[in-house]
């Protein structure tokens, strides 16, 4: 395959300037006439993005850039501000749920589960030759999605309390019964019983609740990989959107491969994305390849080693690795909430410098 193609999702807040708490007008902020530009989640206090497929980094970049601003001047439409952080900084009232029927029957059908579900997340769709492909993939990646969260992680606050968290959404997510790490699929048709399981145990409602940290699309011919936390800096999720390309071509050689012959335990696995969600880049992280715990910077270089082929073929390499030693070095999102938030805990400085950060320059 040509180098693949890669679009990105992101899910946004709608913040007040003033009180920097969240406002339910995505009712007025989204077109409801123009689907795939700006669009309505779960929450009124939530919009959704989303760019067309690019091989070019520079044009998935561009793409993502005019998505924000239009989605930012909607936003100032209504009075408020876009936020790029994948919880609730400040202390609010609690989400308020779209007036649609399917996401009515989630929060009747999932109670409190669904109630508090407002988070903001990152989905990250690759091209992929078909289901045989798209399943080995799927199976291939699970010990390294855990470092993918880590590089993205940008939610240590949480209505008004630092929850001790590099991405509290992570936490939050993990709440629903589709969701999370899974044992290895085999096959599309084994992927299908699985899925179909799920959806007549009553766990989810239909394909679209497949909140699995990786699943085949519903109406594209690719991969989701969905663990990341929306990233306030643009060049941020541009990185990580990279790496996750770069992880779909290595899955896809490996054909199902993992880093070794024994697979993988779905006890390890969340033990995995557990030191992730709490630890980021600041910490400790399984290594993929040794299983051991070591610190962050080490198992991101057996990443970078492992997708380095990769980044190559694709022509991101110098973007990736660019961009990795940057977030080593100044820190990852939730690093930099925390940095902005100073001694003194100040989280409307926090939502001001992420409102700053997430508008387009």
């Amino acid at each position: 395959m040509d180098v693949r193609q890669i679009g990105v999702e992101e899910e946004l807040f709608l913040v007040d300037p003033a009180s920097r708490r969240l406002v339910a007008a995505s009712d007025r902020a989204a077109d409801p006439d123009s689907p795939g530009e700006v669009e309505q989640e779960l929450f009124l206090q939530q919009v959704e993005i989303q760019t067309g497929p690019h091989r070019d980094l520079a044009a998935l970049d561009a793409d993502l850039r005019a998505a924000r601003q239009q989605a930012a001047l909607a936003a100032d439409a209504t009075g408020t501000r876009l936020a790029a952080t994948a919880a609730p900084v400040m202390s609010d009232a609690g989400g308020e749920t779209t007036p649609k029927q399917r996401y009515d029957t989630m929060t009747t059908r999932f109670g409190q589960v669904g109630r508090t579900a407002l988070v903001c997340g990152m989905h990250v769709h690759v091209d992929v030759r078909d289901d045989d492909e798209a399943v080995a993939v799927v199976d291939g990646l699970r010990p390294w999605l855990p470092l993918v969260l880590a590089l993205s992680a940008n939610s240590p606050f949480n209505l008004g309390a630092d929850t001790g968290y590099a991405s509290w959404r992570a936490q939050v997510w993990d709440a629903w019964p589709s969701a999370g790490p899974v044992e290895p699929f085999g096959s599309p048709d084994a992927y299908r019983r699985a899925v179909e399981a799920l959806i007549a145990s009553g766990a989810a409602l239909d394909e679209g609740m497949i909140y699995l940290d990786a699943r085949l699309a519903r109406r594209f011919p690719t991969v989701e990989v969905r663990v990341a936390d929306v990233c306030t800096d643009r060049e941020d999720a541009v990185v990580v959107a990279a790496v996750v390309r770069a992880l779909v071509d290595l899955c896809a050689r490996q054909r199902g491969g993992e880093p070794d012959a024994e697979p993988w335990r779905v006890e390890l696995l969340r033990a995995a994305r557990w030191r992730a969600s709490r630890d980021g880049l600041a910490g400790s992280l399984i290594d993929p390849v040794s299983r051991r715990t070591v610190a962050a910077a080490e198992a991101i270089g057996t990443l970078l080693d492992a997708i380095e082929p990769a980044l190559e073929a694709n022509g991101d390499t110098a973007v990736v690795r660019d961009g990795v030693a940057r977030l080593l070095r100044q820190g990852d999102g939730a690093q930099r909430q925390r940095a902005a938030a100073g001694a003194d805990t100040d989280l409307s400085a926090v939502v001001d410098d992420v409102v700053r950060r997430t508008r387009p320059s």
